[in-house]
């Protein structure tokens, strides 16, 4: 028996629908741009990338939900910048992005309002693998980029924004940026600022670069260094600019070298062109920077505000 031409239409049509991936949707808001199938889900967007390498392009508008990255090297890309949110939901109890395949890069999003019960929500658990991110907010979290070790990896945050973080309600320490054994970290030209409690910036990396950023703590409130090199580092710190607050926790020192015991060597770290100055309603002297390491650091063309002392060795 032969079939009419509309129902051979239709039977070719239903096959098509029912081999092809069941998650794309052309009205998805997560495009992947390598294939131009969208998804409903990030995590889908994420799935259908796997160990490749591709570029999620995020539709505009306030997303309550998280994602896994378990391999492959994935870019998460804002279609318009700074108009992709992603608030209140976490993965794994840890962050908005899980991140753990080879690489991962993101681009103009927006993290806010993340919180978990141990005190660490962030906007980016980086867990394995290198980790580029520009244009991004990380707003009123708990934490911003919180990483686990990888002695291999690299973290570069660029042009992007942190405040309102380092509160934890558990008393343990959250943190704008806290990078653990990573292999190097670079922070350049962004934005610290309304601090809730915790460092700023803090890390465990041997290497880092920390160029031409603000660290603004006039506004914070419990906070304590403004960079912490828990246990030391080499590199460079340059071009930067410190307010210090009031309301701190800890006003002793606005950056450290090696509090938590010298693992790094820090010969070699070089501190350099950077401002620094106290808020006037800070009623206490302070030193710029205090050195646990028993390494030589170098210091040049600073300029200090009153009452802050240049160096000390801790």
């Amino acid at each position: 028996m032969r079939l009419s031409a509309a129902v051979a239409t239709f039977l070719s049509l239903s096959i098509a629908a029912a081999t092809a991936p069941l998650a794309a949707q052309s009205g998805g808001r997560f495009t992947v741009e390598e294939t131009g199938r969208s998804y409903a889900r990030l995590q889908e967007a994420v799935d259908a990338i796997g160990e490749a390498n591709g570029t999620i392009r995020i539709a505009p508008g306030t997303y309550r939900e998280c994602a896994v990255q378990q391999a492959g090297r994935v870019a998460y890309v804002a279609a318009e910048l700074g108009r992709s949110v992603f608030e209140r939901t976490t993965c794994e109890g840890k962050a908005a992005l899980v991140l753990r395949g080879a690489e991962a890069r993101v681009d103009g999003l927006v993290f806010t309002q993340l919180q978990v019960p141990d005190g660490n929500g962030a906007g980016i658990r980086i867990e394995k693998g290198n980790l580029s991110v520009v244009n991004t907010r990380f707003i009123d979290n708990q934490s911003g980029i919180l990483s686990a070790s990888d002695p291999a990896g690299t973290i570069t945050v660029d042009r992007s924004t942190f405040a309102g973080l380092g509160k934890d309600p558990t008393g343990n320490g959250a943190h704008g940026i806290y990078v653990g054994g990573y292999g190097a970290l670079k922070v350049t030209r962004s934005r610290f600022e309304r601090g809730t409690g915790g460092h700023y910036l803090k890390s465990r990396a041997p290497q880092v670069t920390v160029v031409d950023n603000s660290f603004d703590d006039t506004a914070g409130q419990g906070t304590n260094y403004m960079i912490d090199l828990s246990n030391g580092a080499r590199g460079v710190i340059s071009g930067n600019s410190f307010a210090m607050g009031a309301n701190k926790e800890n006003y002793s020192t606005m950056i450290t070298v090696a509090p938590e015991g010298a693992q790094n060597p820090s010969t070699g770290l070089v501190i350099e062109n950077n401002r620094a100055w106290l808020a006037p309603a800070f009623r206490y002297k302070t030193t710029f920077v205090g050195n646990w390491s028993g390494d030589k650091v170098t210091l040049r063309s600073n300029q200090l505000g009153d009452r802050i002392t240049p160096y000390a060795d801790r």
